[in-house]
């Protein structure tokens, strides 16, 4: 039986080889972020069930938690099914699911906050490091004030946060 919108939601358990990659997932998973990934289900646990759809169990949202279970020798994932979508929907879902998680950035005071809180877990582990973010020099870019920096700024595509391109090294190699 499958979920109709408004249904309660059912975790479900799947072996990982019957789980199929969506061919044509356009978000981007770097080896780095898969070591992040695995990091954190290391420290965590698997905390974020992987949505699959159809009978071929295709990834709806998940495939960067999917790659990282199959490094650290996971053999089983709990799942959930998003059956009660239709093909367009689930595409849909598939974009914005990834698009409205990079659309904003964190308020940098309670990310401070909240950083300097945490002292047993290496936040650097899951990319929190000070070469990222340069916390004296952080401006709030939506101020009509704003004059250019000196500094080449860029915006991180995935997450929102903008900084000089120097802190981007190794995320893009190639520029």
């Amino acid at each position: 039986m499958s979920l109709k919108k408004g249904d309660k939601m059912e975790i479900i358990r799947l072996k990982i080889n019957d789980i199929t990659p969506y061919e044509k997932n356009a978000k981007i998973h770097t080896e780095a972020q898969i070591e992040q990934i695995k990091k954190s289900i290391q420290e965590f646990g698997m905390n974020d069930p992987i949505a699959v759809w159809g009978k071929n169990n295709t990834i709806v949202e998940g495939h960067g938690r999917l790659e990282a279970l199959k490094q650290l020798g996971y053999t089983e994932v709990d799942c959930i099914r998003l059956d009660h979508l239709t093909d367009e929907e689930r595409k849909a879902y598939t974009l914005a699911h990834n698009k409205i998680n990079m659309n904003t950035g964190f308020d940098i005071d309670l990310l401070d906050e909240e950083l300097d809180s945490i002292e047993d877990i290496d936040m650097s582990d899951f990319g929190f490091t000070e070469q990222d973010i340069d916390w004296d020099n952080v401006e709030d870019l939506s101020d009509d004030s704003y004059e250019e920096p000196q500094h080449e700024m860029w915006k991180c595509p995935q997450c929102g946060h903008v900084d000089r391109k120097e802190h981007f090294k190794g995320v893009r190699d190639n520029e």
